[in-house]
């Protein structure tokens, strides 16, 4: 994995020396069958990869919406004793201090949005989501990650606010926040289909992505998962006005979509979102 991640950040060439720089992967609950976090082997080796980038500081950050009890989840998820072994930071975003922002959009009706300094103060953000399915909003992958970087403190348990003002529609206005787009690393080593994104199934996906573009990212990703990105309507909408989600558009290095596709079982009301022919 490790020669992996390196060749792929080499052919970015990301800007890391001397930057102060933010991993925000997605643990949300325990999960002893590696299906619903992101793989803390994974978080490591990016880790390890950015500090041999140059990178000034490297600060694992997520703020977790189902447990409140952040010591519970990290070592049931086995990511405490990774960044014990490499003496990575952690940053518990649920609490935070927090700067307001001006919304960029105006999806969710918010005003406003209340962002934590660490985020905010990263020189580069790199969103490192599961590859899943989400039974509401159809796939839940870089844009949707960021409802993590919300405080608890701000916005409740499971983001309560947020789902209020609309999931999809918050989704947005989160990414359009921020002062730059995250870097993202999409962890399809074990996949989740169906009722993600905590109660799916597992999928031996045996992918990761990598791309500056979330939107392009998550599209591309949807389209591994045999899910069009235009019936995504948050992903649909992203395209207009945040990123790339046309195919023909995106420039893609190393293995082909075609290639790595399988598809991603949907519960039956999100059924709408298969590919044509899929």
């Amino acid at each position: 994995m490790e020669v992996e991640v390196d060749r792929a950040l080499a052919l970015f060439g990301l800007p890391v020396s001397g930057k102060r720089v933010v991993l925000k992967p997605n643990f949300v609950e325990f999960d002893p069958l590696g299906v619903i976090n992101t793989n803390p082997a994974l978080v490591g080796v990016v880790a390890q990869a950015f500090r041999r980038l140059g990178a000034r500081t490297v600060v694992i950050a997520e703020g977790p919406g189902h447990r409140r009890d952040n010591a519970y989840l990290l070592s049931a998820s086995g990511l405490l004793d990774m960044m014990r072994d490499l003496r990575v930071p952690y940053v518990d975003l649920n609490t935070d201090e927090v700067e307001r922002l001006a919304c960029r959009s105006s999806y969710s009706g918010l005003r406003e949005l209340w962002l934590p300094r660490t985020v905010l103060e990263a020189d580069v953000i790199v969103s490192m989501p599961k590859l899943k399915t989400h039974h509401w909003a159809g796939v839940t992958l870089s844009m949707k990650n960021l409802f993590g970087i919300m405080p608890g403190a701000v916005y409740g348990w499971p983001k309560n606010v947020l789902h209020q003002h609309g999931i999809e529609q918050s989704i947005l206005d989160i990414s359009a926040a921020l002062p730059r787009p995250p870097f993202t690393i999409v962890d399809g080593i074990i996949g989740m289909e169906g009722n993600g994104p905590i109660q799916g199934t597992a999928v031996d996906a045996g992918v990761l992505i990598f791309g500056d573009d979330p939107v392009a990212v998550d599209a591309t990703a949807a389209r591994l998962m045999e899910i069009d990105p235009l019936k995504v309507d948050y992903l649909r909408e992203a395209g207009r006005f945040l990123g790339n989600i046309d195919a023909a558009r995106i420039e893609q290095i190393g293995e082909t979509v075609h290639g790595n596709s399988r598809p991603f079982a949907l519960l039956t009301q999100r059924a709408d979102l298969r590919q044509a022919g899929g």
